[in-house]
């Protein structure tokens, strides 16, 4: 595919209502094996659990095949066929409140076309800002990426190694139920999270992709479990390598010595980083 310019499309914006319902915040506390009650307590939608509102429901009539609506609407029109959410950073102000009303304003901040071992990449990053009871709550960026077609024998990055000897560590088996459930509960139709067939013969995957998104949440899930009643300032991410069916993979966390810091990644099962991340505390 030729470069493109997608200049007119910095810029646009978006604006998006929801109420914060606790439903699918009890449906993800079931999902990652969490006791929704005990969470429920603080009436606030834990770190990252914001993602399941201000969902796209575009009609059966306007999904691509992929399973994601088609490019063209808030999104410019790539016409790279493999789309993916590829990192993000985010700082919370202040509490998302169950039982409240949000608004979300998003706004494309930038497009960047790159080339890469696997051939012609374009980056979108997308900025959020959610308002909860006429407040800032959580500001966010999304790096969302482009990429072509799979084609045989086509190199990607090199994996690298994670770090040994993480203090808090936490076996993930994922398994197709977990997936299914992630994705009804964000609404989200990408084929390579359940549809078996399509991974492998359209995107070249090996297996079924673990969601980014998920494996976030419970890297941010593991802090929680360790420092319960830590508050999260901030949370970055960056998506290094796919996670796949039917192989365990493992959420890693090393606090810092300055005692606000905490470094977080996961490993697939052969040790390979497959997320790195960092959170700041209050």
């Amino acid at each position: 595919m030729p470069e493109v310019d997608f200049c007119e499309w910095i810029g646009r914006t978006d604006e998006s209502e929801d109420f914060i319902a606790p439903a699918p915040l009890a449906g993800l506390a079931a999902t990652l094996d969490r006791d929704w009650e005990e969470l429920a307590e603080e009436a606030r939608v834990p770190p990252l659990w914001h993602w399941l509102y201000f969902l796209p429901r575009a009609r059966a009539s306007e999904l691509g095949q992929d399973g994601h609506p088609l490019k063209g609407g808030f999104l410019p029109p790539v016409e790279l066929p493999r789309r993916m959410w590829a990192g993000g950073r985010l700082q919370f102000h202040g509490p998302v409140n169950v039982g409240s009303r949000a608004i979300r304003r998003s706004v494309i901040q930038a497009i960047r076309n790159k080339s890469g071992r696997s051939g012609q990449l374009v980056f979108v990053t997308v900025q959020h800002q959610i308002f909860s009871d006429g407040q800032l709550a959580i500001s966010e960026e999304q790096d969302i990426v482009y990429r072509g077609a799979a084609a045989d024998g086509a190199q990607g990055a090199t994996p690298v190694k994670a770090p040994i000897g993480a203090a808090w560590q936490r076996v993930i088996t994922p398994d197709p139920v977990q997936l299914f459930r992630y994705s009804a509960l964000t609404f989200n139709g990408h084929r390579i999270h359940y549809d078996e067939a399509y991974a492998k013969q359209a995107e070249g995957y090996p297996a079924l992709v673990v969601q980014g998104p998920l494996i976030a949440t419970l890297l941010l899930d593991l802090v929680q479990r360790h420092q319960p009643a830590t508050r999260i300032r901030s949370f970055s991410f960056k998506a290094l390598h796919p996670t796949f069916l039917h192989a365990p993979f493992t959420v890693c966390g090393e606090p810092a010595g300055d005692g606000r810091t905490i470094d977080l990644w996961a490993q697939d099962c052969h040790g390979n980083l497959t997320m790195q991340a960092s959170a700041t505390t209050l």
